[in-house]
């Protein structure tokens, strides 16, 4: 299944979590945080949102950083991807 978002949306695979601190603590399932980095699957078209133009500033292969409670969860093919609005990353990390 390929998903294809529609307007401003954009498609991203989360990073994998840090699964120990930088003292070298393990942590176990639950304490691991949600990552807010991710890369960018798909992207849509822009085009016209509630009146704005809007033209998409990420590509596919990105980096970024979105925000914590932004965003869709869904699965396809046995993988898990978070479809958010543009507006919704924060950063592209170079």
């Amino acid at each position: 299944m390929k998903l294809a978002p529609l307007f401003d949306r954009v498609v991203l695979k989360q990073l994998v979590a840090e699964e120990t601190t930088k003292s070298g603590i393990v942590l176990p399932g639950q304490a691991k945080e949600k990552p807010q980095q991710a890369e960018v699957i798909a992207v849509g078209p822009g085009g016209v949102v509630d009146g704005k133009e809007v033209t998409m500033q990420v590509k596919v292969g990105d980096k970024v950083i979105y925000s914590k409670y932004s965003g869709t969860e869904v699965e396809a093919d046995d993988e898990k991807y978070v479809i958010v609005k543009q507006n919704d990353i924060l950063a592209v990390i170079e």
